[in-house]
């Protein structure tokens, strides 16, 4: 049976891209970001694509390209267009699909719908936590409003250097489950995502 991973962050700059690049690489996925705001010429999927090396995985056009790096909202406005979840169509595919988020789960596509409304219940939810002081409010916000949604969310992917009282605290009051981490590193290439791509693979099972 395949399956949908919605990828989705405490905050922006996090480390959803890099995360989402490495799972679609562990589940040989397809990717695909609904929605890109700003960065055309460098976009996420473009970042993806060149990460991974499988050749099974298929890179889908966003349902919106913004040429504005903010808020989707009001990227859309600028260019005099309304975001709707009803024009957000997913991408036909018979391969598992990893789905990457803008911002957090709370960031406004309208003035009544948010990037939470993008996530079925079908979905396992990968939550993306980068350290930073305010960071653990913030994660167990996310899970919070995820668990509020009665939505699943399969484990977190904390992203830095190691910082042993945030993440347990975040694991007990949270009950969640760590997949895996992205280091601090000094580059990130394909050989880099392919490492990180064999822990995920294994903890995903």
């Amino acid at each position: 049976m395949k399956t949908t991973y919605f990828v989705t962050g405490i905050s922006t700059e996090v480390g959803k891209t890099v995360v989402s690049a490495a799972l679609t690489e562990a589940l040989a996925a397809d990717y695909w970001k609904p929605v890109q705001a700003g960065d055309l010429d460098n976009s996420d999927t473009i970042k993806v694509r060149r990460l991974v090396q499988n050749p099974g995985s298929k890179f889908h056009d966003p349902a919106f390209q913004l040429k504005h790096a903010m808020s989707p909202h009001a990227a859309a406005a600028l260019e005099k267009l309304t975001i709707k979840t009803t024009q957000i169509k997913r991408p036909k595919t018979e391969n598992n699909l990893v789905i990457e988020g803008a911002g957090g789960l709370l960031v406004p596509l309208n003035s009544k719908e948010t990037m939470l409304d993008l996530i079925k219940p079908e979905d396992k939810v990968i939550l993306v936590s980068r350290h930073y002081l305010g960071s653990i409010n913030h994660t167990l916000l996310s899970i919070e409003a995820l668990r509020h949604r009665k939505l699943t969310l399969e484990g977190i992917v904390f992203v830095g250097d190691r910082h042993e009282s945030t993440e347990s605290i975040i694991q007990q009051l949270g009950k969640v489950r760590v997949i895996g981490r992205i280091n601090e590193e000094p580059y990130i290439d394909r050989h880099v995502i392919a490492e990180y791509a064999e822990i995920f693979r294994n903890n995903l099972k």
